[in-house]
Order: structure tokens, then sequence, then C-alpha cells
């Protein structure tokens, strides 16, 4: 028998449920494990198929997030650029006053771009908002961190914009600080992502006093999260189902949910350090069938197949994910798209989905901190070997998709 749990929700806004509803942190490095600050996007959007592409203009070049279908790559949504300097946003619904009467709307992706390939620090990208063309064109948090131990978030709208320093205890005594679908400098109680908020708040708390900010704990514990911090739903909840039964929850609210397309890290460097370790980790695709992938800044541009595409193809990673996504919502229509099956996730044999990928994330996230640590040990990064752990990675998700699910994407 079916087992349905309907969650009724409080919506704390006027706004309708958005598909570009991201979920977003940014940690300081004087909080974090290793003494690195992070900058973390859970990506929802009505495009679902995206991937990484390498971006080069005069002597800055870049790795950033894209929609598969942007052949002209008009628009990112999250990159790190050969300064150290890293962007993204959350789309923001509270911070547009009433007499702002401006038709243009939704750049977003266009103004970070250019802020990418021209800017190199938080500061530089303070200026380049003050010398910004207005009326600007956005409504977002936008997230940034540098290489010099700069973090904050700009509350920026059409006009103005009002700086949130990372850095600042007063402001983050913990460490942190998270942005959904709402600003703290906009107008109260409207916007969007308040659940989403609080649970963040929750993961990031519990992280914090366990001394765990740091990218394993939040690749495993962050990304592929499935809480709801308004109901108390939590997947934990439901480990005990056999994998036959058919348990649908409402997972609209939580981190993960059905526009989520993908969820990317980026993990910055000490001050001093060489910018080059700046590594970028990225579950593209729907987070809980997808596994993640590290990626740095070359002299050749190079990055796992897996994770890009030319033109309008779109990422494998991002195919195969998409296709377990399936699995666990097997109904699109109407509102069902909404309800997930948590027993193809996760179940009492320790066969759901993300259960099965749970070695392959391990496996990834081990040997690449481990490559990491020997090119730290000396001083700077192989570009050879960083082509040949590429390969590895390639091999390896494309080997284990085929292994587990009998996926695979056919030869073009």
């Amino acid at each position: 028998m079916k087992t349905f749990i309907a969650l009724i929700v409080l919506m704390a806004t006027v706004v309708p449920q958005s598909l570009l509803a991201c979920t977003t942190v940014i940690i300081s490095g004087k909080y974090t494990s290793d003494g690195r600050p992070i900058l973390w996007k859970h990506r929802d959007t009505d495009n679902l198929n995206n991937k990484l592409i390498y971006l080069s203009k005069g002597n800055m070049a870049a790795i950033a997030l894209i929609d598969s279908d942007d052949k002209d790559v008009e628009n990112i949504w999250i990159g790190f650029n050969s300064a150290g300097f890293a962007i993204m946003n959350s789309s923001s619904y509270n911070l547009k006053p009433a007499d702002d009467t401006a038709t243009v709307s939704d750049l977003e992706g266009i103004l970070m771009k250019e802020a990418l390939l021209s800017c190199t620090s938080v500061d530089d990208f303070e200026l380049f908002l003050k010398n910004y063309r207005l009326p600007r064109g956005v409504e977002a948090n936008f997230g940034v961190m540098d290489a010099l131990g700069g973090a904050a978030y700009f509350e920026t709208n059409n006009f103005i914009y009002n700086k949130v320093d990372v850095n600042d205890p007063r402001i983050a005594p913990h460490g942190y600080v998270v942005r959904t679908n709402y600003s703290f400098t906009g107008e109260t109680n409207m916007g969007a992502g308040y659940i989403r908020f609080e649970t963040a708040e929750k993961l990031f708390y519990r992280a914090s006093a366990s001394g765990n900010l740091n990218i394993p704990y939040m690749l495993e514990n962050m990304s592929l999260s499935l809480e709801n911090s308004y109901t108390g739903q939590k997947l934990t909840n439901y480990l005990d189902l056999n994998e036959k039964t058919e348990n649908f929850i409402y997972f609209q609210d939580c981190i993960n949910r059905y526009s989520t397309s993908s969820s990317v890290m980026v993990h910055g460097v000490k001050i001093g350090e060489p910018v080059e370790f700046t590594t970028l980790w990225a579950y593209v695709g729907f987070p809980l069938g997808s596994v993640p992938i590290p990626v740095w800044l070359t002299p050749k541009g190079t990055l796992p197949s897996i994770v890009t595409g030319k033109g309008l193809d779109n990422a494998e990673m991002c195919d195969l994910a998409l296709e377990l996504k399936k699995v666990m919502i097997p109904s699109r229509r109407g509102s069902t798209k909404y309800y997930i099956n948590t027993t193809k996730i996760a179940n009492s044999k320790g066969n759901g989905i993300t259960q099965q990928l749970l070695p392959v994330r391990q496996e990834i996230v081990q040997k690449t901190l481990q490559k990491v640590e020997t090119w730290r040990k000396n001083g700077k990064i192989v570009p050879s070997e960083v082509d040949a752990h590429f390969v590895w990675i390639d091999n390896v998700v494309r080997q284990s998709y085929r292994e587990l699910f009998g996926l695979q994407r056919d030869s073009k």
C-alpha cells in the first residue's frame, strides 16, 4: 500500500514558489576546519540541464556553471577565476521597492559573467557594482569571496546594494551567512525560502558546533539534505522501510526539491597560498542521483568530460542524474512532481540510489583530497596530474553508473 505523507506548509510570501529558488551559504575561512573559505550554491531553476565550462578573457580565466542550452554563454550561475575570486547568487524577492518602475530584470547571470571575467577581489566587486550601469536589472543576493580572505554578500537591486561582511563576528558569530530568496535589508516578511533558510541555518549551526565546516561533510550532509525544519521531516525517519515500500513525501520546501539542478561549492585558499589551489566541487544534475566532481583551473582549461559539453550538448553527468531522478520521482504531472519516493533514495536494505552512490562519492573525495594535499606540500599543481585525475574520474563515474544502474550515454 502506498504511503503518502502530505505536508501543509505555511507560505510566508506572496511570491509563488519560484523555480529560481537557490539556497546559498558563505563560510569565512576563519571558521572552516582547514582555514579556507567556502562558497556554496544549491541551485534551483526551470532549466534542469547545466554543465561546467572554461572561460577566458584577456589575462583572466574562469570555470563556471551555465545552462546547457546557453550556446553563447551569456549567463553564468556560479564560478571562480584565476585571481581566486568566486561569485554566485540567489534570487531575492523583497529587494525591489514599490517606486522602482524599471523594466529591465533577470540580468543576474550576465552581471556575474562580467564580474567573473574582470574582478579580482571582494573590494573589486564592490567597485564593479558601484560603477555598473543603472538600472542593473537584478534583484539578488550576490555572494563573493577572494584569495585575500574577503567574503561577503551584496544584497543588490536596480539602484542600490548593501554589503553583508561574512568576516564580521557581529553579523556571522558562527562564521557563516545563509541566504535563500529574500534579503535581510529588503521588505520584512516578503520574499521566499524561509523554510529552507531555517533548515540551512540548523544544518550549518550543527556543523559549526561539531567542527565540521568542511567540504567532505558539506558534500554529504548539505548537498544531499531532505530535511524540512518546519515539519521535522528527515530522510533518516524512513530508513527502516523496505525497498519495495512506496513512501512518497512532499519535498518542495527542502533544500533538495524538484527544481534542484546542481549543488556547487568553491573551496578557496588561505591568504598567501597559490590561487591555483582553488577547487570547485560540483554535483552536476539532481544531487541525489549525482556525485561530486572536483575541478581546477589549468593552462589548457581542461575539465572532466563527464561535467562539460560542447555547444548545446548536455553534461553526461547531468543526463545520468536526471535518469535516476525519474526513478525517485516517477510522476511529473501537475503537483505530483513535488513528491519523492524515499525508498528509492535510501532504505533498510541499503540499495537506494543515493546509498549505492556513497562508495563512489567517498572514493572521489578521498583520492582528490589526498592529491591536493600532495600538491600543497610541493607548492604547486601539476597540470598533467590534473588531466590524469580528470580521466580517472570520468572512468570511475561511467563504470559505476553502468555497473550499479545499467546507465550509459550512447556514443555520438
